[in-house]
């Protein structure tokens, strides 16, 4: 996917021939997961410190004074500053969404273009930092991908070694960015679809505990979530955690839906400009309304954790009503349903991020608002507790990673004094949302494509096997109006026993098999007057070389056929034959049950 110097490559042939003499591939690849990892996590550290730079110019003196403007422009300028950059600066395309990543491994070979790193870094970094309402996970994760992606290339490692250090790069950047090792090594297994061997848990940990370890070194103790808690679970409370699962279930489906439907209707937009200026105003009134959409909102989310609502009314016009419970209920609702739309908006105007810090700010906001809204009934339930295991429920629910919540929620919290609860809210909110949508927010596109590689050995496999890869071409084509003296020709020369029929242009035409032909082909009396045209047939089915080998495979069963055709607009390829398919199949089974 990208080329290196001479000198370079030299250098890296040496090492190679130096590793392959001196280290097995076991301890080479534990050494590679701990380079990944630092680097993952320096790429996460670097995306969030350049956001942090841009805060504190926003955040200055000079602009102090112009809070209420800088809320209603300030998105619409980071924007459009990453949309010429890409455009007419960089001029690359960024790819900071981990379906980019999901998309490398199942069609690419895990080759992703190094020219990620900085994109995604710049793009990302200036999007969130000047406002726009998505988060740095998703970035910081592809970056850390494309690293580990880029060294498994220059080392020219296998598949499946690039596809281990792609998930120890995303692995120690979601550890660098939360501190919570064990969450970045679930998060692997989940999102990533990495089966779990001691052929990968050994470098996920590893990647993922050097990336931790880097955060440390630059952030030292800080964490992102300050929360203590101030009650333990209470058996009496399971009813509500219930009631909380279901409703973050259904709010993840309302999240999922409402980034698809938008991402749609700002495709049809004829231009970039109009995506940017619509996106933008848009995004600007609904900060300027609710100041606490700007950005990630990891102050919000602290707010919540520590039961304090004033965010709601900071810097808003609605700042009188802040002692009224009905109003606080009302900004709640607005809010929830306002961020998922600006998380929206941001993506369909150009900006560049992802949705894990927005499905945590829903899933604090929730948890809080439903505990206000049983509070007013007399009913008090611990509303830090809640808000917590809300975030779980969301994030659960939206990315259908539920161990990844419960995980990253105990890791936080520095022990599993609310296990229970967590567990139940998430496999809750995960069942409901996945009752509407078979596939998760990640990966929904790529199903519906067939680039989707699960954990279902059978269904990978299918999906890395390529037609194109698969053609075979030794077969004798013969035309329509060839007689059957030039088709008897054909036959004596040929070690198949279908013929397909082109024209002059290559264009298919049908094909003509041996086995019903065989009463003929010793009547000379008929090979002058009998023709291909009165012997083809045409196939019951043809392949072709975008299809997906499921499809390949399905009609295979259906037409019970051993050879089918394979056409590309109209023009005859060759043929793709069940065996060989099969053979194909085996081989690379084989290769993905070894340890």
């Amino acid at each position: 996917m990208f080329t290196v110097s001479s000198n370079i490559q030299n250098f890296i042939n040496r090492l190679l021939i130096w590793r392959l003499k001196h280290i097995s591939d076991k301890y080479f690849i534990v050494f590679l997961s701990v380079i990944v990892g630092i680097l993952a996590g320096l790429s996460a550290v670097l995306i969030k410190n350049t956001v942090h730079f841009i805060r504190y110019i926003l955040d200055s003196n000079f602009f102090d004074k112009y809070q209420g403007t800088l809320l209603l422009v300030s998105p619409f300028v980071g924007i459009l500053i990453v949309t010429i950059l890409l455009k007419y600066v960089i001029k690359k395309k960024a790819k900071p969404e981990i379906p980019n990543v999901l998309y490398a491994i199942s069609r690419l070979e895990g080759k992703m273009n190094p020219s990620n790193i900085y994109t995604t870094i710049v793009a990302s970094s200036l999007t969130v930092g000047f406002g726009g309402s998505v988060g740095l996970e998703g970035p910081s994760v592809t970056t850390g991908a494309t690293v580990g992606s880029t060294i498994a290339q220059l080392l020219r490692l296998n598949y499946k070694k690039t596809v281990l250090l792609i998930a120890c790069a995303g692995a120690a950047a979601i550890a660098s960015l939360f501190k919570a090792p064990i969450t970045g090594v679930v998060f692997a297994l989940e999102i990533f679809m990495l089966d779990l061997t001691m052929a990968s848990i050994l470098p996920l940990l590893i990647s993922s505990a050097f990336g931790a370890l880097t955060s440390y070194l630059f952030f030292g103790q800080d964490v992102i979530y300050d929360f203590q808690l101030i009650s333990k679970f209470n058996i009496r409370e399971i009813p509500f955690y219930l009631l909380l699962g279901v409703l973050t279930g259904l709010f993840s489906w309302y999240f999922t839906t409402i980034q698809f439907q938008t991402k749609k209707i700002f495709k049809k937009f004829s231009s970039w400009v109009l995506q940017v200026v619509i996106g933008g105003i848009i995004l600007g009134v609904l900060i300027f309304l609710m100041p606490s959409l700007f950005g990630e909102g990891y102050q919000t989310v602290n707010s919540c954790l520590q039961g304090n609502y004033s965010y709601l009314f900071e810097h808003s016009l609605f700042y009188d009503y802040r002692n009224n419970i009905y109003s606080v209920i009302l900004m709640f609702v607005a809010l929830v349903i306002f961020k998922s739309i600006a998380t929206a908006v941001t993506f369909g105007a150009g900006g560049v991020g992802g949705i894990f810090a927005p499905v945590l700010f829903l899933g604090a906001n929730i948890g809080f608002l439903f505990s206000k809204v049983f509070e007013t009934f007399g009913i008090r339930i611990t509303e830090s507790n809640f808000a917590l295991v809300g975030m779980a429920g969301v994030l659960s629910g939206v990315m259908y990673a539920p161990l990844t919540g419960i995980f990253l929620i105990a890791e936080i919290t520095n022990g599993y004094e609310l296990i229970f609860p967590l567990m139940l809210v998430s496999t809750i909110s995960f069942a409901i949302n996945r009752s509407f949508n078979p596939h998760s927010i990640y990966t929904r596109k790529l199903a519906q494509e067939g680039n989707l590689i699960t954990h279902n050995k059978d269904k990978t496999v299918l999906s890395l096997m390529k037609v194109d890869k698969l053609i075979e071409t030794d077969f004798i084509s013969v035309h329509a109006e060839d007689s059957l003296r030039k088709l008897v020709d054909a036959i004596s020369k040929s070690h198949r026993n279908i013929y397909p029929i082109v024209d002059s242009e290559n264009n298919f035409k049908g094909i003509v098999f041996l086995d019903h032909i065989k009463h003929i082909i010793f009547k000379q009396e008929l090979y002058d007057t009998m023709f291909v045209r009165d012997l083809s047939f045409h196939p019951q089915a043809i392949v072709s070389p975008e299809e997906t080998m499921k499809d390949v495979v399905r009609k295979f069963q259906l037409t019970g056929n051993y050879n089918i055709p394979v056409v590309k607009d109209g023009k005859y390829l060759g043929f793709i034959s069940k065996a060989n398919v099969y053979s194909e199949y085996r081989k690379k089974l084989n290769y993905f049950s070894e340890e």
